[in-house]
Formats: C-alpha cells, structure tokens, sequence
C-alpha cells in the first residue's frame, strides 16, 4: 500500500457526530431559592443569568440571595437542627441519605446532561465521572450514619450544628455530595451555596430532596454571586464553613473566621507535580498525564499541571504528548466522543490566555494542539509548554485550565526539591516501576495526596485534601466525618 493511500484512509478514520439528547432536562426559565423544604421567592428581584459555556447561550436566570435570604436559609437550618434532625437516630438519617443516592442513581442520564449544559465538560465525563461518584459519597457516607461510635472519634460524637458550604463551579453537583453527605451523616443541618455560573445542578438536587421526604430545613440550598457567600460566612448562626475554591478567596474566610468560633476547612488551590522517572510504563504513563491535566478542561484544583520528567526520557516524553494532544478531540460537550468540552466561563478563558501569553514571553516553547476551536462559546486547545523554568508563572500560579508545564530532573531529590517548590500542597503523582523508588519520593512530598502510576482517581472512601496554601481539612473517607462532628 503505498503511503499517500494509507495516509488517505487513516485520514478517513473520523467520528461521526454522537450527540446526548438535551430532551431529558426540562429546565425552567427562572429559578428561586430551596428553603426550609420549598422553592420561594428571593426578598429582592435580583437575578442573574446561567449561560451554556459551550454556546453562549442563556439557560435560566437564578435568584441572587440577600442577606435577608441567608438569614431565613440559616434560622430554617438551625430549627431543623433544634427540633428534628438533632433527635433523628443515625439509621433514621442512613435511610434519608440512601434515598438520596438511589433518586441521583435514577435521574442519572436528566443530571448529567444538565452538568454538561451548565458547566461544559464533557458529557462523557459527567455521565462516567460525576454522577456515580455523587451517589457513591452518599451511599457511602448513609453507611456510616449508625456507626459514629466506631468511627474513631470517640463514644457518643456529637454533630457542630449548622454548616454552610460554598462550593465551587468545576464539579458542581459532585462537589455538593462531597459537603452534604458527611455533613448530614454527622447529624449537622446545610445552608449550601453553589457557585454563580452552575447553580443548576444543586437545584436540581434540590427536587431530590423534597423526593426523598428530606425534613424541612436540613438542607437549604441558596444561589448568589460572592457576597451571598460572604453573607453566610459572616453569619453568627452557622456554626461551620465548608469552603472549595480559590486560595484567595479562602483566605479571606479564614481571616473573617479567625475571630468567631466558627470551625473550618478549605479545600483550596493546587499546583500539582507528576513526576515520572525512566523506568515508569510508557503507555500508562502518558495516558496518565493527560487525564492528570486535559480531565475536565484542567478545570480541576489537583490537576497534574507541572510534569517533572526525568531528563533522558524528556524528549521521547514531550514527542509522544505532542502527539498525543493533536488527537484530543474538542468540541460540543454533549457529544460522547468529545475529550475536552468548553471552558467555564469568558472570565476563566481570560486568565488562561493571559498566563499562557505570559508563558511565551517569558522563553517557554509552546504547543497547541491544531484542532479546530467552534466559532461559539469558550474554547481553549490543549496545549503543553516545554523548556518552562520554574521561575515562569505557568510553572507557579494555578492557570486551572488545559496547560502543561514540563520540566526536567536528574535524580529523586532534585525531583522532590521541584516538586516541593511550589506555595500550594494538595496532589502529587509518582510514575515509576520501583515500589522502594515511589514510597521514598512519596514520603518526601509536601502534598495532601499522592497517586503511584495514576492520577485522578477518587472514591468516597479516601480522604482527600492539602496542605499549605491548599487549606487544611479532609473530605471523603472516615476523615471527611471528622469535619463535622466536635472532637
């Protein structure tokens, strides 16, 4: 066969269009607050919009809370806790918690298509990543409801009260399972304020919650921009904060906290290293680091945004990664082919512009892939920079996008030494054959989680959290209970 006519047919290897029907989602044109176990109206008419980052287009307009909001959201959470859920038995709060996870496992297709519509990650993401993990946090943690008393915390632990949980915008409905479940576990009562641009899914869970008989008051969910958030930090009724997002921002939290005797655990920034050595599996390895960095659209706070490769596999690494990223296919996000769907937002898209310029500037090569980007909505091609110092911004700052920074190393300390430089320390992964080699550099990291030969992987059953300016704190596992009871 001659090269021209393999070239031909291997160019003719494409995927048709596979579209998710959006038919499953019935969205309303305006959305209200979910308090003490009902929809009701906001105190004022503010309101913003919820655009589809992939088009452009408005989805709903969401109510933007008052503080006059927060209070009734608050006082609703505090008399749930005094008068019902405070006096509910651990089973009693397991069979609510149960029919939680199985009403998620039902509408499983209806939110994941309502994810993707709202976020703009990748259908096929949302429907194998997001949605059973949020019922799995449920599941899990309904399990633990009855068994407090074993759970290592002492006998008879008992609940904080009221907690207020702001999460963020990049696994919205995953990202409330992570709050509520222990939380409600624990015997506390919720006040839960989703972020601005995807506050669609915590809506919809809301209905969940009026299916599953969930008493009034124990879980309020209310919708707003920052100084909602603000609002229910400051408020001298909750007892706790749970907050994700930025490092900025949880900075400002703890300082607002740091006077109250509010409790508190944030699960902040990263800019996490994959360090792979010359002995680690090729295959495995690459496909590793693009899940650590492409999952997503990088919208992913453990992200494996620096890879520390080890110089004499530096160049085979880097041609491999070229190639590979040219063949990341972007684009609708309801499509099931799609790899990497759309970026969050025009100001998001922004920031990774800018830092990626600032990238060039300051002597790193770039490569982008060559896919062709839609004329609407938010995009950014994959795109992975070589011979980055660790002086350049995209190898210190959070770009919290699809950018790779690769830089080298000779030995496991200047790898540790690399890896370590950085102000944040939420995740770190290790690719290599030797066991001895990856629990030595593994002790040696300053991070809250470390993956060997893979990355990304997550189950309810593992705490998860950082350290340094990653916030304190753990969610998930029997550790992800601790934040919520007064030990």
């Amino acid at each position: 066969m001659s090269e021209s006519l393999a070239n031909s047919q291997l160019g003719a290897f494409t995927y048709d269009p596979a579209p998710e029907s959006t038919g499953v989602v019935r969205l309303q044109s305006s959305y209200g607050l979910f308090i003490d176990g009902t929809f009701t109206e906001p105190s004022s008419h503010d309101q913003f919009v919820t655009l589809n980052p992939a088009t452009e287009e408005v989805l709903a307009t969401v109510a933007q809370s008052s503080d006059a909001d927060i209070d009734r959201a608050v006082t609703s959470a505090r008399r749930a806790y005094d008068d019902v859920w405070s006096k509910t038995s651990g089973a009693e709060r397991a069979k609510y918690l149960f029919r939680i996870a199985r009403l998620i496992q039902e509408r499983s297709r209806e939110l994941a298509v309502l994810e993707t519509l709202d976020n703009g990650k990748p259908i096929r993401e949302s429907r194998d990543v997001d949605i059973p993990l949020a019922a799995a946090h449920f599941f899990y943690y309904a399990g633990w409801a009855d068994k407090l008393d074993y759970a290592g915390f002492g006998l008879n632990p008992r609940p904080l009260g009221v907690a207020g949980q702001i999460i963020p915008w990049n696994f919205p409905l995953l990202m409330a399972a992570w709050k509520l479940a222990p939380a409600l576990a624990a015997g506390n009562t919720c006040v839960l304020k989703p972020a601005e641009s995807t506050s669609l899914s915590a809506l919809a869970l809301a209905e969940i919650l009026q299916q599953a008989e969930l008493p009034p008051g124990v879980v309020n969910i209310v919708t707003g921009d920052g100084q909602s958030g603000s609002a229910l930090v400051e408020h001298p009724g909750v007892d706790k904060i749970a907050f994700t997002g930025s490092t900025e921002v949880g900075r400002l939290i703890q300082q607002r906290s740091a006077s109250t005797p509010k409790h508190l655990t944030l699960e902040l920034g990263g800019k996490g290293a994959n360090i792979v050595f010359d002995d680690a599996p090729v295959d495995e390895m690459i496909e590793g680091i693009i899940d650590g960095i492409f999952f997503n659209q990088g919208h992913v706070c453990c992200a494996g945004s620096r890879l520390l490769v080890q110089e004499s596999i530096a160049d085979e690494v880097l041609r491999r990664l070229v190639r590979r990223i040219d063949q990341l296919r972007v684009g609708d996000p309801m499509d099931k082919n799609t790899d990497v769907g759309a970026i969050n937002s025009a100001s998001q898209l922004a920031r990774i512009e800018e830092l990626t310029a600032y990238g060039e500037r300051e002597g790193a090569t770039r490569y982008t892939s060559n896919c062709a980007l839609p004329e609407k909505g938010y995009w950014f091609a994959p795109t992975v920079f070589a011979d980055v110092a660790q002086s350049h911004r995209i190898a210190r700052e959070e770009i919290f996008g699809p950018v790779l920074s690769v830089l080298t190393f000779r030995t496991p300390e200047e790898a540790v030494v690399k890896a370590n430089n950085t102000k944040y320390g939420l995740a770190c992964g290790v690719w290599s054959e030797k066991g001895s080699r990856t629990l030595w550099v593994a002790q040696r990291l300053r991070a809250g989680v470390i993956w060997a030969n893979t990355y990304n992987r997550f189950d309810p059953t593992s705490p998860f959290g950082g350290m340094r300016e990653s916030g304190f704190g753990r969610e998930g596992g029997r550790h992800g209970l601790e934040a919520y009871l007064d030990v």
